[in-house]
Order: C-alpha cells, then structure tokens, then sequence
C-alpha cells in the first residue's frame, strides 16, 4: 500500500479537505509482478467504491487513480454503473505502453456515462499528449484536459520548468477538487431545474 506517489497526493488531498480511499489489486497484494486478468481488475475496482461509499456515506464519491489503476478504473464504468460515482479523475492516464504511441487503450472511454478529468504530462511516456487531445475532445464537454508542463508520467518536472514537484503535487490536487465543484455545481442545477415537457403534436386531417 505504500507508494511515495500516491502517500503525497493523498496529503495534498487532505489540504483541500479531500479524502482519500486507497487499496491494491490482488497481484499487489501478494506481491506478483503479472497483473491480475482485467476482470479480476474491474472486479477490485467495483468493490472498492462500494466500500469507499460505505466507509464515508453521504460524502461525494469520486474514483479513479493513478496509471493503470485509473485506466481499470475507467474500463469498470464503461461496462458497469459505479453507484455512487459523481465522475472519474485520472492522474497519468496510461494512453498506450512507452515507445509504442496509439489510442486503442481509448476506445472504451466512449462508454463512460460520466464527467472524466484527465491530469497529465507534456514528458509522459505512456501518453502522447498530442495524441491525448483529440481523443479527449471527440469525448465532448463531459471531458477535461488539465495539462502539467514538462511533467512526466510520475508528475516529476525538469527544473528547467522553474517548479517543484511538491507544487505541481499542490497544482493536481487543486485541480481535482475544483473540477469536482464545478460538476457537483452542475450536477445540482440539472437535478432542480424542471424537467422539459414537450407539447403534443396535434395532427390535422385534411
């Protein structure tokens, strides 16, 4: 369970009063090197949203994750509702494996019903952030971008760029939970505005 990454992030959380539901997948747990089957993945994903939600009812409930932690993420949503789940939040979405570019890894995201936040490097090996673009913006206004300069797929940024990774660790987690606001906001104002009644149409004989 213990990942310097994921330890921080969950501190930066923690400052913007965000809390944090952390867990392993199975081959984690024992320590194997080969990942679970995806189902055993998207399996562990599931339950632990539904523990997360039991662990903090009432609170808004949030998934996602870092590489393919999120990616797993994202699969289970695409095939089954995440109850309870007001959107996903990425932190290095793994796009396709480093050196070998592409966008098949995308293709399930078409499927997720709900708002996506996608936080990544210009440096990330594992997504070309060119590539990321377009396939964020064929996903439509449900979908952000939030791009970190000179950042790669660890968040660790060049010191050409002038910043620290503790305030680029600062800068994700402000992100996350603004986007969190704005579609918690938004969600609220679709619920009370009165659902569309559209007229009859009166049909003439002539």
């Amino acid at each position: 369970m213990s990942h310097p990454f994921m330890e921080q992030l969950a501190d930066e959380l923690a400052g913007v009063d965000v809390a944090t539901f952390r867990y392993q997948f199975p081959y984690m747990e024992t320590q194997r090197r080969i990942p679970d089957a995806p189902a055993v993945l998207m399996a562990t994903v599931v339950a632990a949203v539904r523990a997360a939600a039991e662990a903090a009812p009432g609170l808004p409930l949030l998934a996602g994750g870092k590489s393919m932690g999120g990616r797993m993420t994202s699969q289970a949503a695409a095939r089954h509702p995440l109850v309870g789940v007001r959107g996903l939040v990425f932190f290095g979405f793994p796009l396709h494996p480093p050196g070998r570019p592409g966008t098949k890894r995308a293709d399930h995201l078409a499927k997720v019903s709900m708002p996506m936040l996608f936080m990544q490097g210009t440096r990330d090996t594992f997504a070309d952030i060119e590539l990321l673009r377009p396939v964020c913006a064929k996903l439509g206004p449900q979908t952000t971008l939030h791009v970190i300069e000179k950042a790669d797929h660890s968040f660790h940024v060049l010191r050409s760029s002038g910043r620290s990774d503790a305030e680029v660790l600062r800068e994700l987690a402000e992100t996350a939970v603004s986007w969190a606001e704005a579609i918690d906001e938004a969600q609220s104002k679709l619920a009370q505005s009165p659902a569309r009644v559209e007229p009859a149409q009166r049909r003439h004989r002539n």
